[in-house]
Parts: C-alpha cells; sequence; structure tokens
C-alpha cells in the first residue's frame, strides 16, 4: 500500500494539519547581507556540524553517473580531506589509501531529497508523532522554525541515508498560506538537530495554494475560504513585507530604533532580499500560473514547486520563472487537485527543457528515491522518449541541488566537490541494485557489508527494527 501524501490524509486524522518553523539565514542564493538576520540570531542557531574522521579512499573500476549527464565506464573516484579530488582510469593507489573494488558497480553523487518531513512526521502515524508538521493558529506563521520541531531520533534519517540520500530539506506542513522556514540536514546520526544541519545551505520558505489553505482555515471559519481569498491574502502580505523591507533597509540596520523585531516580517523580506529560497506546495496548472504571477507582482523568485502534478501542462512557466518542478512518480487521486496527474509528467517536463526533480514528502519513498526516478523514466520511456541512466539521475541529484542554491558545492561527482557519494551494487534504477555504501564528506557513514559501520538511531535500536528495509 503506497503511503499517502500528507495533504491527503484527513484532517481529523491530525487534529489540524501541519506545522511551518521558521528561521534566520546567513547565507541564501550565495549572498550574504545583514538585512533580515542578525549576528546574534545567526549564531544561537548555528551548524554545528563536524565532519565525521574520514581515511582518503579510492574508488576503482567503477561504472559512473556523475549527475551532469555522463556515464563514465571504468573509472576511478578518489577521495581526499572531505572531497572529491580526482576521477579517472588508472588513478595511483598511494599508500595508506583504502582501496574499494567497484567492479561491476555504479557510483553516483549523493541523492538529495528537498522535500522531507523526517523528525516531524514519524512513522507508524499516531497524534503525538505528527501534530509538530504544521502550526495551524493563522494561515501566515513565517515566524515559526521547523527546526524547533525536529526528533533527530526519528528512523527515517538513517533509512534515507541507507537508501543513498546524503542531503535532505526538512520542510513544514502545507496547511498555511505562509508557513516556516525550512532546514537543510545532512540524515547522519545526531544528538541535536544542529549537529546535522548543512553548514551555510540557504534557507527556505514553505508556501501553499489551492485546497489546504482554504479548507483548513475555512473549516474553522477564518479567511482564507477560497482561491480568491489566498491571493487576496498573500499580496497584503507581500506589500507589507516591502514595506518593512524598505523601512529597515532605510534605518541602516540600527537596531538601536527597533524596539520589537518582527519575526514574520523578517522571513518575508528575507525572500524579497533574496536571501530565503521558497518552495510552494501547488498541484494545478492554474493555481501554479497565478502563484508566479504574484511572485512576479512583488519581485521575489520561487524555487521549486512542489508536486506539481500537472507541470506537465505549463513547463513553459518554468523555463519562464527558472523554477523546478519537483514531482512524485506516480501519486494520483488522493485529493481533487491530483486527479490530473499522469506518470509521465517528470519525462514530459525534462523533454520540454524545464528543471524536474523527484521528491518523497514521505519517510517511505525518502527510502527509496532512486526508484521513483526509475518509474518515472520508464513512463517516459513508455511514452516514446529516450531516457538515459545518466539524465535521469539528474532528477534526484544536481537539480535538486539547484533548488537548495547548492549546486556548486553537491550533487555532482566532479572535482571539488563535496565527497558525497554512493556506491550501488549495480544500476540504480534497477529494482535490485541497493546502496552499498554511503559516504557523506568524505566519511562512510553507511556499509551494508559492515554492521559496525552503520548509524542507527536509538529509537530504532531501542525497538529491535534497526535494519528496516536495507538490511
Amino acid at each position: 500500500m503506497r503511503l499517502p501524501t500528507l495533504e491527503g490524509l484527513p484532517r481529523g486524522f491530525f487534529g489540524a494539519a501541519y506545522l511551518s518553523l521558521l528561521f534566520a539565514s546567513s547565507h541564501a542564493f550565495g549572498t550574504e547581507t545583514q538585512d533580515v538576520a542578525t549576528a546574534p540570531e545567526r549564531n544561537a542557531y548555528r551548524s554545528t556540524y563536524t565532519p565525521k574522521p574520514d581515511v582518503d579512499t579510492l574508488i576503482v573500476n567503477a561504472t559512473v553517473l556523475d549527475g551532469n549527464g555522463s556515464r563514465l565506464n571504468g573509472v576511478d573516484v578518489s577521495l581526499s580531506d572531505g572531497k572529491i579530488v580526482a576521477i579517472g582510469p588508472d588513478l595511483v593507489v598511494e599508500e595508506g589509501v583504502r582501496m574499494i573494488d567497484a567492479t561491476g558497480r555504479w557510483v553516483t553523487p549523493g541523492l538529495i531529497d528537498v522535500h522531507s518531513h523526517n523528525g516531524t512526521f514519524s512513522l507508524p502515524l499516531t497524534e503525538d508523532s505528527i501534530q509538530d508538521i504544521s502550526e495551524v493558529s493563522a494561515p501566515v506563521v513565517a515566524n515559526t522554525w521547523i527546526e524547533h520541531a525536529v526528533n533527530v531520533q526519528d528512523p527515517a534519517f538513517y533509512l534515507a541515508l541507507a537508501g543513498g540520500v546524503t542531503t535532505l530539506q526538512i520542510l513544514p506542513g502545507s496547511a498555511p498560506l505562509i508557513g516556516g522556514r525550512s532546514v537543510v540536514v545532512k540524515p547522519i546520526k545526531a544528538n541535536t538537530v544542529f549537529d546535522m544541519k548543512f553548514p551555510g545551505a540557504p534557507y527556505g520558505l514553505k508556501m501553499a495554494c489551492g485546497e489546504n489553505p482554504k479548507g483548513n482555515f475555512g473549516s474553522k471559519g477564518m479567511a482564507p475560504t477560497s482561491r480568491q481569498g489566498e491571493i487576496a491574502m498573500l499580496r497584503e502580505t507581500w506589500s507589507q513585507a516591502q514595506a518593512y523591507l524598505h523601512n529597515s533597509r532605510n534605518k541602516g540596520g540600527d537596531e538601536a530604533e527597533i524596539k520589537s523585531r518582527d519575526f514574520k516580517m523578517e522571513t518575508l523580506a528575507g525572500v524579497l532580499s533574496g536571501e530565503i529560497r521558497v518552495h510552494l506546495h501547488c498541484y494545478r496548472a492554474s493555481d501554479i500560473a497565478v502563484m508566479f504571477a504574484v511572485a512576479n507582482e512583488f519581485d521575489y523568485k520561487i524555487a521549486a514547486v512542489h508536486h506539481a502534478v500537472e507541470a506537465y501542462k505549463v513547463p513553459e512557466l518554468f523555463k519562464e520563472n527558472d523554477a523546478c518542478a519537483a514531482v512524485w512518480s506516480d501519486w494520483w487521486g488522493f485529493k481533487m487537485e491530483a486527479r490530473d496527474a499522469i506518470r509521465e509528467n517528470a519525462a514530459f517536463v525534462d523533454a520540454a527543457g524545464a528543471c524536474v526533480l523527484m521528491h518523497s514528502d514521505s519517510p517511505s519513498v525518502g527510502q527509496r528515491l532512486n526508484l521513483e526516478a526509475a518509474k518515472a523514466m520508464a513512463a517516459g520511456r513508455k511514452a516514446g522518449l529516450k531516457i538515459s541512466p545518466e539524465r535521469a539521475i539528474v532528477w534526484i541529484t544536481r537539480h535538486p541541488a539547484r533548488t537548495l542554491g547548492l549546486e556548486d558545492r553537491i550533487g555532482q561527482v566532479a572535482v571539488g566537490y563535496n565527497a558525497d557519494v554512493v556506491i550501488w551494487s549495480g544500476d540504480p534504477f534497477s529494482i535490485y541494485s541497493k546502496a552499498d555504501q554511503v559516504f557523506v564528506d568524505g566519511a562512510l557513514h553507511f556499509d551494508r557489508r559492515n554492521k559496525q559501520q552503520r548509524s542507527y538511531s536509538d529509537i530504532a535500536l531501542r525497538s529491535g527494527n534497526a535494519g528496516g528495509s536495507h538490511e
């Protein structure tokens, strides 16, 4: 049985829908600014991630999908000091270097999931385990930060790692029109979310359109109650944010003049100034078009439209707005907005020259992103498109890295990139292949053949189900 999308679960099952959380960023779109995030705030919630000690490693005789459209046969990949330092045939094996024979196996960049709720939406589904996914006290809760709710003991982090995922973005849910900020993490064993945070990663803002906001708040007698009400509220909110940003800049950053900080406006101003990337929950082509129009009116960018089951109808809008469609392979029919979904969605958007990527929205799918891409690739091939493995791997590596603003650090097997690398037992798009070894910043965090190398969560150890589906 396929897990429904979070948005498809009955509202009464949650008590309310999802949670949104927020926080300030020192980087986004590769720039740094003092407009909306103060230094004390950054220091308070900074990443404390420390790479695990690594060993210089040489992977030899592998088939490499580099994440940039190429397949390299029979080559070696050298990892050192957390980076990929060399790629090519017959690299010299130096003394003290760990050598891994990858003959018959495939190497890819670490997979990237841009839509995860790990740590806030834990299986099994119980009222307590999911109550932190959305803050539903108001339709605009841009003052919330999802990192403040993350339970790092969620076994889904380990299972994602065992499925080849080395970076994931935890998003608030999609009940509010404007939820809170996301957090980008490495799915490693850690005691706090700060120990998992990807250093310097841009932060995201979760937004939503369509059925969710009007349904969740309209049912309570609150605005918005309709799609036009949603857009009216968004325009009013962004207009306020523009004024806030203008006023804060005119004050020259003099905090003495600010008696009380407006955390909602700080986040929204961060979007307008280019610090924070918008991740939009939206299904229908008509809704997607309207949301792009709102973004253009207020001069901010949407990095990715998530779910986007009708993206195949408007790929030109994604190209014009330099945005990516983050989609599933085959989720359909769990709500009215998803009834015009087609399996060829990803393939058609890609064929039109727009950016497409696979996402999970589910701790189950989050373990199998390679198979999500495989299913989308198969649907495209059945429709007559020639989609190669070297093309499809981009949907779960380089394109997700782009939407997170990390395309210069992860998403490719390339010299100078972070050594986030997966060695697969075979073709990663085969149902029979598994991730044998997973490296994060050059350190081996998962080794299927060595149980001592695995990082089970405390909860998984206590439950006696540490291995999960990846044993």
